[in-house]
């Protein structure tokens, strides 16, 4: 400390000593080693070459055998035969695929549709019901999760067999005679319609617990603050739960999207795509270009289409996460 003293004796025109700082946030940076700088990049480094591994270098490989011709043959004797975006031309050409492309959105649509309304509806429901009761629902839900999707569908095949399942018993004995015998595998839309069935039992748990886990984080409060203000159901659900589930109900979709477009398990133990091609979808379509008619290079080239319509189904959800990423940078 500087005293009064000392200031006297000081010659006019000089500046006093300036006392010692903190150094600034800034200096602090300057002063980090090489080694802190790098730990970060060191420590995301297995990650990245495991997501390299994995995701980016199995497409890098099926953008290359797109472009060739990679049949039996080829695969066998190891040749590379480029043919550049031929098969990409076949694929288009092809009136096959357009059809089958049509009918995987449309069934695509309204198994996501099925799947989020029912789902939401058992949300809302286990947020009304007593505990002992949600916990027995609960536990149904995730039985029904967990049960292996060739289980499922083999139980499904017995619920709607033409001779003995017990669907077209319990009709009979409701009075529809109609159901005696009635085959539910006998063209495309009624195959579709039981497989779309089949995929939303086994969807809508993981999708109403999550709607139901957004509902249950809305303070109680807030609903009650609604019903003094008056508000009926509807307008609470509007006003208060609408809000805190529409993000987890924006996520859920899109995966279901995912899900749901590129299901195979459950369609080709069914029927294989039948009867006549009928219930075939792109993935089945794409297994037998590719595995069963060994044309490799047309089923690569169906896959890159694939994941060109989920682009573009999914561009608002890309979008909003990279406007999400914007605001974490900033």
């Amino acid at each position: 400390m500087t005293s009064t003293k000392d200031v006297a004796a000081m010659p006019a025109g000089n500046t006093p000593p300036a006392s010692p700082r903190v150094p600034t946030l800034r200096a602090r940076r300057r002063r980090k080693g090489f080694g802190d700088s790098v730990l970060p990049y060191l420590l995301l480094a297995p990650g990245v070459l495991a997501i390299g591994a994995l995701l980016i270098w199995p497409t890098v490989q099926l953008v290359m055998i797109s472009f060739r011709k990679l049949d039996l043959r080829e695969l066998v004797t190891g040749q590379l035969v480029w043919v550049g975006v031929s098969n990409y031309g076949d694929v288009l050409g092809d009136p096959e695929f357009w059809e089958v492309t049509v009918r995987t959105l449309v069934f695509m649509g309204a198994v996501v549709a099925a799947t989020i309304v029912v789902a939401l509806f058992i949300a809302l429901l286990m947020k009304q019901l007593n505990p002992v009761v949600r916990v027995l629902l609960q536990v149904t839900l995730v039985v029904a999760w967990a049960t292996p999707a060739v289980a499922a569908t083999t139980v499904f095949q017995w619920i709607f067999d033409q001779q003995y399942g017990i669907l077209n018993k319990t009709l009979a004995l409701l009075g529809f005679d109609g159901f005696i015998g009635h085959s539910w595998f006998s063209d495309g839309p009624s195959t579709l319609t039981v497989i779309g069935l089949l995929i939303t039992w086994q969807a809508v748990p993981f999708v109403a617990f999550s709607l139901y886990a957004g509902l249950i984080g809305v303070p109680r409060e807030q609903y009650e603050a609604a019903g003094i203000d008056g508000a009926g159901p509807w307008q609470t659900f509007r006003a208060v739960s609408w809000p805190a589930i529409q993000p987890i109900l924006t996520i859920v979709t899109f995966l279901s999207v995912i899900w749901d477009f590129r299901v195979f398990t459950q369609v080709w133990a069914i029927k294989q795509g039948g009867p006549d091609g009928e219930s075939t979808t792109l993935p089945i379509y794409m297994y037998l270009k590719g595995i069963a008619g060994s044309h490799f290079g047309p089923a690569a080239a169906i896959a890159m289409l694939m994941l060109l319509v989920l682009v573009i189904l999914l561009a608002r959800y890309i979008q909003l996460l990279l406007r999400s990423k914007e605001v974490d940078l900033k």
